[in-house]
């Protein structure tokens, strides 16, 4: 049986496509105050906004394409179970070949009623001002905002608890409950830590950090896996 390899990815996968994510700082994205254009309380003042902001991404997820990075893991599956959870929207992880990605704060391609979780409706265009979910209600992206629950990190924990090796590629390590799923893999499985700033882990055990962007780190964590099997 092959080994179970669980991937957690963050912003820093996808930076090298060209895709700018939220990365804590100065609290901008893209330029925007996040909280103005990612939270319930920013969808209540000025969901046009919000709507145009999530249009202006979808339009450049369309256009990135998958790197290295996103096409080596793919490729790992080929001598390892892999599963991929994200904390990404775009669907560079789908396309590059990956067969199983659980996506913690949503997918940029979906969109979904105001005032329900589900069902979600895929999108490729722009959602405007007056587009109806069948309930009646605006639809809104179906994305996970600040200050709202993550519905998948249930999923996400079951996933990590099977891990026999454990990777963290570009993502700092300090939003919730992402940030946790490290602390959630078993003790006894090989952990990796990818990115160009290694983020505070002295305390998770069997660790190995790799201190390069996603591409080359993504390389470097082949070379190392082949020589487990």
């Amino acid at each position: 049986m092959k080994k179970k390899l669980v991937v957690l990815t963050g912003a820093g996968i996808s930076a090298e496509s060209g895709i700018k994510t939220f990365r804590d700082g100065d609290g901008l994205w893209e330029g925007y105050d996040v909280t103005e254009v990612a939270s319930p309380e920013g969808w209540k003042r000025n969901s046009s906004l919000v709507l145009d902001f999530y249009n202006i991404r979808r339009k450049q997820a369309l256009e990135a394409l998958p790197n290295t990075a996103h096409k080596g893991l793919a490729e790992l599956e080929q001598w390892f179970d892999v599963e991929v959870i994200t904390q990404n929207i775009d669907d560079l992880h789908e396309r590059g070949g990956s067969s199983k990605v659980t996506h913690l704060h949503g997918e940029i391609f979906k969109m979904r009623s105001a005032k329900s979780l589900a069902p979600s409706f895929e999108i490729k265009g722009d959602i405007h001002i007056g587009d109806l979910a069948p309930d009646g209600a605006q639809l809104r992206p179906d994305i996970v905002w600040f200050g709202e629950a993550v519905p998948m990190i249930e999923k996400a924990i079951a996933i990590t608890r099977k891990a026999d090796i454990f990777v963290v590629i570009g993502t700092s390590l300090v939003v919730y409950p992402a940030a946790g799923l490290i602390d959630t893999a078993p003790f006894h499985s090989k952990k990796f830590v990818i990115d160009k700033n290694i983020p505070s882990v002295q305390h998770v055990s069997h660790l190995i950090t790799i201190e390069k962007p996603a591409t080359e780190g993504v390389k470097e964590l082949t070379g190392i896996l082949k020589t487990m099997l």
